[in-house]
């Protein structure tokens, strides 16, 4: 690899920035009605979820609270309720407490500024930068998943990045970010659906990628991963499984449901009451007297 990606950059960016020009998916965040909003919903919901999950609830989302103040009269609890089965439910606590600090910090729009979009509740460096990119088409790194990936094979050469994103994988991505805004903002959308759709994790679509011929992982013959084992993502039995049943019981409930409903939906008692003290302890259900539970109000 070059010590200096600034020209590789150059050469990357027409010709991924065409290829989604001609194969982008028609996705409702991507339309200019989708507003600022939209795209922060689907920020939140894209994080570790694919986009055919993430469809139908993200439409029925943005067809109840079509803006940040209208999710901020609701209580925490509809939020996870209407959540569904997207899994990791703390995302929508966190949507729900950045709609109520845009409502009460900048009158119910969406911050432009990346410094602003950072300090609001649950919003960590990725999504500030997508949304600040997507959103406002400002000038950031966004380095999601298949953004690392796509860098990894092009310019690293190797088939895929760290588990973790490192230092070195954010000065790669600022190093190949365009100067000029409009176009800076493409390329992250650009190179992120790449990832997505053709320089896929297993069965990489090289013959549809246009810049086969540049990729450093494809001009090395491919060499196979070198680096630690990848991490699985195993649900099955897990305490991960056990919430999310939990969580059912309680969304499709009209009023607190007792313990004995909850213990109907796993055998084993350990891990039920350890699943279920995680979902209190992360404000996610609330305990009543009785033996009561409920989704959170307040």
């Amino acid at each position: 690899m070059s010590d200096s990606p600034e020209p590789a950059g150059e050469a990357l960016h027409s010709p991924v920035i065409a290829w989604f020009d001609a194969n982008a998916r028609d996705l409702p965040w991507r339309r200019p009605d989708a507003g600022p909003w939209g795209v922060m919903v689907s920020e939140f919901m894209l994080q570790q979820t694919p986009v055919s999950r993430v469809l139908p609830v993200y439409e029925q989302w943005i067809a109840r609270w079509p803006r940040p103040a209208d999710l901020a009269k609701e209580a925490p609890g509809e939020a996870v309720r209407a959540w569904g089965r997207l899994g990791y439910p703390r995302r929508a606590l966190r949507l729900h407490g950045a709609a109520v600090a845009i409502t009460e910090r900048h009158g119910g729009d969406v911050p432009t500024k990346h410094a602003q979009l950072l300090a609001l509740p649950g919003i960590g460096e990725y999504t500030a930068a997508a949304v600040a990119s997507f959103a406002y088409g400002q000038r950031h790194a966004v380095l999601d998943t298949n953004v690392r990936r796509v860098f990894a094979r092009a310019v690293t050469g190797v088939q895929y990045p760290p588990n973790a994103t490192t230092a070195a994988e954010r000065k790669l991505a600022r190093a190949l970010l365009p100067e000029d805004e409009r176009t800076a903002s493409r390329w992250a959308a650009a190179s992120m659906e790449l990832g997505a759709l053709v320089c896929t994790a297993k069965n990489e679509n090289c013959a549809r990628c246009p810049i086969a011929e540049q990729c450093a992982w494809q001009t090395a013959g491919k060499p196979p991963h070198q680096g630690p084992a990848r991490r699985g993502q195993t649900y099955a039995g897990t305490d991960r499984q056990v919430r999310g049943k939990l969580l059912a019981v309680l969304r499709e409930a009209v009023a607190p449901v007792p313990q004995a409903a909850l213990d109907r939906v796993w055998d084993e008692p350990v891990q039920r009451a350890r699943a279920l003290d995680g979902l209190v302890s992360d404000g996610l259900v609330e305990p009543l007297p009785d033996g009561l539970y409920r989704l959170p109000l307040t």
